[in-house]
């Protein structure tokens, strides 16, 4: 009686080296996207009309009791940082909360344009 030797198989594919080309991959793209810093207040963005999405600009933050912020200024140095922004002509928006009141936006336009700020465009949420 004759056996005969049983086939080798063949030794599967390592799969390591595509997964750790798929984990580079993701901390490739993790560390190149360019990801929007959060919000310095809790707000709630009043209800606009949609339009055009504004392109990315410089953002102002205005909470409901009127406490301003502008990237890492807080309260009275937001208007000295806004005087000193690296883009003075490109239009600074501003979120503000839906509680605030008009008249406080209002008081802060004039201080806004005696700084340099020539447009502003103020942020809703759609309906």
């Amino acid at each position: 009686m004759q056996f005969s030797l049983p086939r080798r198989r063949r030794a599967p594919e390592p799969i390591v080296p595509m997964i750790n080309v798929v984990f580079l991959l993701l901390i490739f793209f993790l560390m190149s996207a360019q990801i929007a810093p959060p919000a310095p207040f809790d707000l709630t963005l009043p209800k606009g009309a949609g339009g055009d999405r504004a392109a990315p600009a410089d953002t102002l933050y205005m909470d409901a009791e009127g406490r301003l912020a502008f990237n890492d200024a807080r309260g009275d140095a937001v208007l000295a940082a806004l005087a000193a922004r690296a883009a003075p002509d490109a239009p600074l928006q501003i979120r503000a909360d839906a509680r605030l009141e008009a008249r406080a936006l209002a008081r802060l336009l004039p201080q806004l344009a005696a700084r340099g700020v020539a447009q502003v465009e103020i942020v809703t949420a759609a309906k």
